[in-house]
């Protein structure tokens, strides 16, 4: 990826983030929707964090796409559904608390 193809990204990460406090996903094969902050994972872009014994990482698999709810930090506005590729699974990279996954995730059309 180039360099500007990455500042491009960034950017687009950046908007998502002052656009959206939190995401939500429904899980099918349990019916249970799990919420998540969104967070600002590095240079890598959007990503949450999750407990390492919560019952959601039993189903989500790097390359999967999810329908995901991105909700803005007021709830007068409107939340936006996006379809949501998992990039990256990972055991606590550098910042995040410990005991948790990092996951990254890429937003691949709305």
């Amino acid at each position: 990826m180039t360099k500007k193809k990455k500042q491009e990204k960034r950017a687009e990460t950046r908007e998502l983030l002052d656009q959206f406090y939190s995401v939500e996903f429904l899980i099918k094969e349990t019916g249970e929707v799990y919420q998540f902050k969104l967070r600002d994972i590095s240079a890598q872009g959007l990503g949450i964090l999750v407990r390492e014994d919560s019952r959601v990482l039993q189903y989500l698999k790097v390359g999967d796409t999810l329908d995901v709810q991105y909700n803005p930090p007021r709830s007068s506005d409107t939340a936006t559904i996006l379809k949501t590729q998992i990039r990256h699974i990972a055991q606590k990279e550098q910042g995040a608390p410990g005991g948790h996954f990092v996951i990254g995730l890429e937003v691949i059309s709305s």
